[in-house]
């Protein structure tokens, strides 16, 4: 049976912008059409792009939350748009805006079924009660994910800072539960038939 390449797929990159000066939300919301701002319910206006397709949290602080993207140059081309939408409208960001990473969430197919009992058994970090939840969750340490694996060979990685550091961690454990004898091969054909992810 030849080794398959485990598949990733990113799910939701989401980011923090400091824009280092106060907005006027008000202002904001009465300039730019189809945001949504209820100072009432929520301390922060939503501004939704079609495209690339994201979703801003705008707080008057000048803080954002970005959320949406699939990859990190979408991240970055949203935000642009964001910030040529406020000029369009009258609003000048005055300061160079710093975007940071908070948190990449990505699923896995290793294209083997796990073993749960062993990971459990020999992976550090772990915490497996599959009378309560069918996974096995461990975390980490580098790089630093939290990583929700299936009896499938499915799996959820979230913490992660960038999509190198996804890749990394669905390599590195990849090779772990290999070594550990976790993996059970699924034949090519049945990957194929299978709908992955």
């Amino acid at each position: 049976m030849s080794q398959v390449t485990p598949l990733i797929k990113i799910e939701n990159i989401v980011a923090t912008v400091t824009l280092d000066q106060t907005l006027d939300l008000g202002a904001i919301a009465r300039s730019i059409p189809n945001v949504e701002y209820d100072p009432e319910e929520f301390p922060g206006l939503v501004l939704r792009l079609d495209n690339p397709k994201l979703t801003a949290l705008v707080f008057g602080t000048g803080k954002m939350v970005i959320t949406g993207a699939k990859r990190t140059d979408m991240l970055i081309k949203g935000f642009k748009r964001i910030l040529r939408l406020f000029y369009k409208h009258g609003i000048i960001v005055t300061g160079k805006p710093r975007i940071q990473i908070q948190n990449v969430v990505a699923s896995a197919n290793l294209n083997a079924e796990v073993n749960l009992e062993i990971a459990a058994e020999y992976l550090d970090n772990v915490m497996y009660e599959p009378e309560q939840f069918p996974g096995l969750i461990h975390k980490m340490d580098h790089p630093r994910v939290v990583l929700l694996i299936f009896s499938s060979g499915k799996m959820v990685i979230t913490g992660a800072k960038s999509e190198e550091e996804v890749v990394l961690a669905v390599q590195t454990i990849h090779k772990e539960l290999a070594r550990i004898g976790a993996l059970r091969g699924i034949s090519e054909e049945e990957i194929s038939a299978e709908e992955i992810l």
